[in-house]
Formats: structure tokens, C-alpha cells, sequence
């Protein structure tokens, strides 16, 4: 689920209602009648992100993303933009996203009914009616109009899991200080042509700290950067901290679905 889940992220992480595109799609390749290799993750791989997945199914919980992202300029030239992401989660079907970032603010807003976002420079949003879980509301509008939305894996019911969907490869690299606390550095493959660099707190709730997506298999090898602060585990947000009411004058418009979004699988192909 990690790099193609829903255009409103996409929107929300990477521009406004018309987007940017922060980098192609990565295609599902053709099937293969060949046994998959079994994953070589090591244990401590492992242990680490079962602590981590442990710690992000509580029941409510927020954070802060900083992310750096690439998208193609008007002569194809890679060009990076980065954004503040607050998120506030309480599962099972309530979240709610304020970005702020090099292309302004927006806000996602999920009530277990109804995605929202809303683009608050232009005063427009949008929504589409997704009853459910926060991982099914991201499937569900994946589905419909899919983009990339690498931080997915940590919000869905089982976090580790879903971060190691399509790995095949997986270690501990060292341990290294991020604001005084110890942390795991990791590094995992996942085919064709994606690595993974994941920073875990060396604790026993191995909370993620930075993540680095890069893509080997896309022209000048572009990469997606977050960092991770501000967790906290003890907020106690109501219904009525998920509940978008459209500001003064501002204007409804339609999101249109992604070109390949009929050919894309909730949860299959790439990441």
C-alpha cells in the first residue's frame, strides 16, 4: 500500500486540487509462475518493526512528518518540495491531516463517513463518501483515483506488516543519535528497484523517526524524505475534532478519478 494510495493525499502532500505529480506510478509487472523468494529479513529487522507496528495500533495517537519530495519541472527537471504534516489519528475511522508546506495549506479531514480535503489558499474541497476503517477508506479511494502516498503503511491496522508487503530484504545497518535518542537504522529491497531506509527508537516501541523511499528504477533515481516528531500517545480527540464544516464562500469541486486507477488493485503491485 505504501506508494500508491490515493490521489487526496497526493493533493494534500503535493499540491492542490490539480496536483503535482510527484513522480510516475510504479507499475504492477507481469506475473510470474515462479515461487517467490522467501523474504531474508533478520530478526532484529523484525523485532524492531513488530514493536514499532505494536505502538501505531493504539487507539489514538498523533505525530509530525516533515517530507521532502520530488516533481518533475516544466523541462523535466527534478525539483523538491516539502511539507509539514500534523496528524491526528483515532481508530478505527477518524483522522484528520493539516498540511503545510512550499505550495500552502490544506487539510484532510476523515469522519468514518466522508473524506474530505480541503485546499485552504484557493477555498476549495472535496469529498467522497468512504464508509469504514482508515485502512479501508484508504483502499476504497485508492481504488478510485490512486497516487503515492509512502507514509500509508503507518497507519494501517498492522503497521509492520504492511511496511514489509513486497520486501525481500531486510537488516539492521547500525545505531545512530536522532535528538538525543538512540535509533535503529535499517535498510530493506523491495522489487523492482525500491529501497527502503527506515530510522527506529531503539525501545520497545521502536516509534519511526525518518524514512527515505528510493525509486533505482525511475529515471535519476528520484527518493521521498520524512522525518518524524511530536508523538504522542496520550491525546484524547472527540467527534467533533473530525468533523470538516466548508468555511465562509468556499467552493465544492469534483475530484476526477487517476488515469490507471481501473487498473490498480487496493493493495497490489508496487508500493
Amino acid at each position: 500500500m505504501r506508494l500508491r494510495i490515493l490521489a487526496f493525499f497526493g493533493m494534500l502532500i503535493g499540491g492542490g486540487i490539480t496536483g503535482l505529480a510527484p513522480f510516475p506510478l510504479l507499475a504492477a509487472g507481469p506475473a510470474s509462475t515462479a515461487q517467490p523468494a522467501k523474504p531474508e529479513i533478520s530478526a532484529a529487522a523484525r523485532a524492531a518493526l513488530q514493536r514499532m507496528g505494536e505502538a501505531l495500533r493504539a487507539q489514538q495517537f498523533e505525530f509530525r512528518a516533515q517530507t521532502i519530495r520530488v516533481y518533475a519541472g516544466p523541462k523535466g527537471e527534478p525539483l523538491h518540495i516539502f511539507h509539514t504534516l500534523d496528524v491526528t489519528v483515532r481508530r478505527p475511522n477518524r483522522m484528520l491531516v493539516l498540511r503545510n508546506g512550499d505550495d500552502g495549506s490544506s487539510k484532510l479531514v476523515y469522519d468514518g463517513k466522508t473524506l474530505f480535503v480541503y485546499m485552504r489558499d484557493a477555498n476549495k474541497y472535496a469529498s467522497i463518501p468512504v464508509p469504514g476503517t482508515i485502512e479501508g477508506m484508504m483502499k476504497e479511494a485508492m481504488g478510485r483515483l490512486g497516487i503515492d502516498f509512502p507514509l500509508a503503511d503507518f497507519l494501517t491496522d498492522e503497521p509492520s506488516k504492511s511496511f514489509l508487503s513486497g520486501v525481500t530484504a531486510g537488516d539492521v545497518v547500525n545505531t545512530v543519535t536522532i535528538d538525543g535518542v538512540p535509533c535503529l537504522h535499517m535498510f530493506f529491497s523491495q522489487p523492482p528497484g525500491i529501497e527502503l531506509e527506515l530510522w527506529l527508537e531503539k525501545n520497545d516501541r521502536s516509534l519511526p523517526r525518518r524514512l527515505i523511499v528510493t525509486y533505482r528504477s525511475l529515471p535519476g533515481e528520484p527518493n521521498f524524505v520524512a522525518t518524524f516528531s511530536r508523538w504522542n500517545f496520550a491525546v484524547h480527540p472527540t467527534d467533533a475534532d473530525f468533523i470538516f464544516q466548508p468555511p465562509a464562500g468556499a467552493v465544492r469541486v469534483a475530484l476526477k478519478p487517476h488515469a490507471g486507477a481501473a487498473n490498480q488493485k487496493a493493495g497490489g503491485g508496487a508500493k
